[in-house]
């Protein structure tokens, strides 16, 4: 049933993912600023997608706001909005222009905010503004939610589900590994804040789970193919120092990523498994939040606090 909806819209927004595997080209280019890849980086992005049967990035955002405009009961038209896929982010604004809406908040589907990696996220938007000109909504964008309590919780119990099922099934508790998608160090080291949020949120998280500080480390995954020196220590550069250590099973939660994709389906379940399994170690990954009704409540808070400031702003 399609529900009335009321004056404000809600684009949740990440990037997208290629359609096909004929896709990719375009879709690396446009992530990359316009900069062709080589022939080499297609065929290993083509090689991935092949193995995990394609990202359910797209979909799985699409459910995403679904559930969230169910939360909020008809208050709110919500749509999923990409940068380099369709819907795009003009899509999405352009049908709530057309439904009348007038007021929309943007949220970034990245808890943690860097100016320099996620600017584009607003110049998009008011790219889009301008290509509907008077009948474009206003926007308001989330900001940083890297501290929102109910994400904090509803990864926090993924981890600890996490940890029971390794427990039940191996009889010791495993090692945790929070993890965030690696950065070149000279961005990185442009970007401080960013790199704090990203601490405060694995400490709010390995608290809220209940791990003691010799249980869980932060590390970074997925560092990318572009040369210079990426963030250390990777996930790689961990599991020797645990199996040393005695240890014999790790879990890794993402602490940034919302949805299932590339990044999880190939970077940690087949790459890093591969890597744990190698260095004689079990693994588990927890599932990612993805549509989960905890998650979606916390989004409706970020929603809630959003339209607040704005309100008081005005």
């Amino acid at each position: 049933m399609t529900r009335a909806h009321a004056g404000y819209g809600v684009l949740l927004m990440t990037y997208g993912s290629p359609s096909s595997l004929d896709d990719v080209p375009r879709y690396i280019t446009a992530i990359r600023g316009g900069r062709p890849p080589s022939d080499e980086l297609v065929s290993e992005f083509e090689r991935r997608y092949t193995v995990i049967g394609g990202s359910p990035l797209i979909p799985i955002t699409q459910r995403q706001a679904a559930a969230l405009e169910e939360r909020l009961d008809g208050e709110a038209m919500v749509r999923a909005a990409m940068r380099f896929s369709r819907p795009s982010i003009e899509d999405a604004l352009r049908e709530m222009a057309g439904a009348g809406i007038e007021d929309v908040v943007g949220i970034i589907l990245s808890p943690q905010y860097s100016p320099m990696l996620m600017g584009g996220y607003a110049r998009d938007v008011e790219g889009a503004r301008a290509s509907l000109g008077d009948a474009a909504p206003r926007v308001t964008m989330a900001g940083a939610w890297h501290d929102e309590p109910g994400f904090i919780a509803a990864l926090a119990a993924s981890i600890r589900t996490g940890i029971e099922q390794v427990q039940a099934t191996n009889g010791t508790r495993p090692a945790v590994l929070l993890t965030a998608h690696s950065l070149p160090r000279r961005v990185a080291e442009q970007e401080p804040g960013y790199l704090e949020q990203l601490h405060q949120t694995a400490v709010a998280v390995a608290g809220s789970a209940g791990l003691h500080d010799n249980e869980w480390q932060f590390c970074w995954q997925s560092a990318g193919h572009e040369p210079g020196d990426w963030m250390k220590p990777d996930f790689a550069d961990l599991l020797p120092q645990i199996a040393a250590a005695g240890g014999g099973q790790v879990l890794v939660a993402p602490i940034q990523f919302l949805a299932d994709h590339l990044e999880t389906l190939y970077d940690v379940d087949v790459a890093a498994c591969e890597q744990a399994e190698s260095a004689g170690l079990g693994f588990r990954r927890v599932p990612a939040l993805n549509d989960g009704p905890q998650f979606i409540a916390a989004l409706a808070s970020v929603v809630g606090r959003t339209r607040s400031t704005t309100v008081t702003d005005r």
